[in-house]
């Protein structure tokens, strides 16, 4: 069946878009677990799993508290089985809660019960609650964390506990699909028709039971009073009650070709848009774009500096653009300065923790704080630029609709020349000028401007990586039996910027050192040379020479034309995959040979040409070889027009690259003269 993909938008309050009449209920009491209860063979899911979530059930609901307000509780219940000793990572519970100064969310009847069957009867094993330890893990987050004892391979584990929290816009998400199957996944959530929450949903599996009805409800709230006594007011009204259950969910495993799981999973997450009690003034809490530009643009910590003369850098730049006579010259000038000289001390930063001037002076700071400098230093040349937030490949995908600024993790440049825009990343000292990491290439991103307001968009898609690489091998006149030759390879831009990641950790020559070709284990690697390698803005290219010195002594030769590129394996290794495939960019690789045939030798196989299409016109691969009485000639195409690929898609994938390993790997045999 074809997965289906949601992203559901919803107000709570508004008359519900589904409504089933089924009410199954899971028929599961905390402590109540029977030896039966450990056979999980009637049930279906990954025979390969090493743990199964057996049932998790939470619940979010709102009461009255006595700080004259509501207070939101959630309580969570789990039991799990252990299968092996690799799903013992399942016994670690961690929760975080919430904190702002001195408020924080609280933890409240915290039971975690591990069950073991010995001699055929359940033996049980409590946490101790001295057990249960305290990390900090940010400034407003703090973790409770706990392992269960006395686990081990076909144990269960239960716990439950109740968390309640007086911060409203943290209405807590709930996850349907992890690393392991999950039986039953069950959240509900109460919300009084005074609360409105945008309700955003995602993942590939459909709702098993999926209801929004409407309820009266009752709150008592105590307010303090005049007097020494508080006061109880009571509060009538409705409240949406919603239920979303999903039966069977199967793992998410992480594979290649993929930006982060967490925009792939099924889960369920609010947003608190507004508040309004009766007789009183509705308070707006979801921005918009205008007013998150303007805020932004005024924050001390983000645009505000954008906004001044900056006439201290004036000197400076006149230095640094000194000789450019046009503003691409100028604003390369001063990106090259920026780049050369600035350390990234952080990668992943919005706002600034110091100011313009300070951040020049000291030569450092994070990714945000580099690029907005860069943004102000362009704009005192008249190069107009603004910053572009976004969120990294690994980050997840940030929301088009909705303003929601905890999807963003990043900061560059955008800055335009004669109608044309640059995007600009200081941050990284081996990138060219208008080019970004590939990191960054993760659809939705914004300009943060009070002027403009749009959105920009980085595709994977939209990048081509483009590879050639040429072979020659000659035999040697002046000694029997060897045979040379010489390789180039002109790399794609990103994989010039890993090799210069690679060489940046190492030397050229102990580069040179680890390459093997797989035909030979005695062979010469010499005259190795990278070129461009220290210009970011030019793709490198890589040259050495080669000489086989006992290759082609015996009887018969296997000889792999590839040498050491094509693919060794599929990439591609799981049977099925129920989320898209993500490359970073789309590929264009050419691998041509030109082979001298050894001298006393016949070809004796050769493997014989072909050509693919994938997807009619989503890429192809050729595989093209022929020989004359002296010389054999190979190209070998691989091209894929598109970096994301649907699930549908995936099947068709593997096949294409279990078709390029098996034809890549095919070699010629040799066959000595008589």
């Amino acid at each position: 069946m074809k997965p289906l993909k949601f992203l559901c938008v919803l107000l709570c309050g508004m008359t519900s878009v589904y409504n089933s009449p089924a009410q199954d209920k899971l028929n599961i009491k905390f402590g109540k677990i029977t030896p039966q209860d450990f056979d999980l063979s009637k049930y279906h899911f990954d025979s390969s799993a090493s743990a199964v979530i057996i049932a998790d059930m939470g619940n979010s609901a709102f009461e009255g508290n006595n700080k004259g307000g509501f207070s939101l509780v959630f309580t969570h219940y789990r039991r799990a089985k252990i299968i092996n000793k690799n799903g013992i990572d399942i016994a670690t519970v961690e929760i975080p809660l919430y904190k702002s100064g001195n408020n924080e969310e609280k933890l409240q009847n915290l039971k975690a019960v591990t069950y073991n069957v010995e001699n055929g009867k359940v033996v049980e094993t409590k946490l101790d609650d001295k057990s249960v330890f305290t990390d900090k893990a940010s400034k407003n987050y703090i973790i409770k964390k706990f392992t269960f004892p006395a686990v081990k391979e076909g144990s269960v584990i239960e716990y439950s506990y109740t968390q309640s929290s007086d911060f409203f816009f943290n209405l807590q998400p709930w996850e349907f699909q992890g690393g392991y199957p999950r039986l039953w996944s069950e959240y509900e959530v109460t919300i009084p028709e005074w609360f409105r929450y945008v309700i955003l949903t995602q993942g590939y599996q459909r709702f098993a039971i999926h209801t929004n009805n409407s309820i009266a409800v009752h709150y008592q709230v105590n307010v303090a009073g005049v007097t020494e006594r508080n006061d109880m007011v009571t509060l009538d009204g409705n409240a949406t009650d919603s239920r979303f259950v999903m039966k069977d969910v199967p793992p998410l495993k992480e594979e290649n070709f993929t930006t982060t799981l967490a925009n792939h999973i099924a889960k369920i997450e609010f947003q608190l848009s507004s508040i309004q009690f009766p007789n009183s003034v509705a308070h707006e809490y979801m921005s918009n774009w205008p007013k998150v530009n303007e805020q932004m643009m005024e924050d001390e910590k983000f645009g505000a500096d954008l906004q001044k003369n900056n006439g201290w850098l004036s000197d400076d730049l006149k230095n640094i653009t000194n000789g450019a006579s046009t503003k691409v010259g100028k604003a390369e000038k001063i990106f090259n300065y920026v780049r050369d000289n600035f350390t990234c001390t952080d990668h992943g930063r919005v706002y600034m923790d110091n100011n313009l001037k300070t951040i020049f002076k000291n030569k450092s700071g994070s990714e945000a704080e580099i690029n907005l400098l860069l943004v102000a230093m362009l704009n005192h040349e008249d190069i107009p630029s603004n910053p572009l937030i976004l969120s990294t490949r690994h980050h997840g995908k940030t929301n088009e609709i909705y303003p929601l600024m905890d999807r963003y993790n990043y900061v560059i440049c955008d800055a335009t020349i004669d109608g044309t825009s640059y995007f600009l990343d200081a941050s990284e000292p081996r990138l060219g000028f208008g080019h970004l990491p590939e990191y960054c290439y993760n659809g939705h991103s914004r300009v943060i401007s009070k002027e403009l307001q749009v959105p920009v968009y980085l595709e994977a898609d939209s990048l081509k990586e483009q590879k050639m690489t040429s072979v020659f091998i000659v035999n040697d006149e002046k000694k029997d039996g060897m045979v040379d030759g010489s390789f180039q390879s002109q790399l794609g831009y990103f994989e010039s910027y890993d090799l210069r990641e690679k060489i940046s950790k190492k030397t050229e020559k102990d580069f040179f050192k680890e390459i093997k070709i797989p035909n030979s284990q005695d062979v010469d690697i010499e005259n190795g040379n990278i070129d461009s390698l220290k210009q970011p803005d030019f793709p490198a290219t890589l040259h050495y020479d080669f000489a086989f010195k006992n290759a082609f002594n015996d009887d018969i030769v296997y000889f792999n034309p590839m040498l050491t590129e094509g693919y060794k394996e599929n990439p591609f290794k799981a049977a099925e995959r129920f989320y898209p495939v993500e490359m970073p960019f789309t590929s264009d690789e050419t691998y041509i040979l030109n082979m001298e045939i050894p001298k006393g030798y016949t070809v004796d196989e050769l493997p014989k040409s072909t050509k693919v299409s994938f997807n009619e016109t989503d890429g192809f691969f050729e595989y093209l070889i022929l020989k004359d009485d002296n010389n054999i000639q190979l190209r070998s195409h691989i091209k894929l027009n598109r970096a994301n690929f649907s699930a549908d898609d995936y099947s068709s994938l593997r096949d294409f690259f279990g078709f390029v390993v098996k034809k890549q790997s095919e070699q010629i045999v040799f066959k000595k003269k008589k």
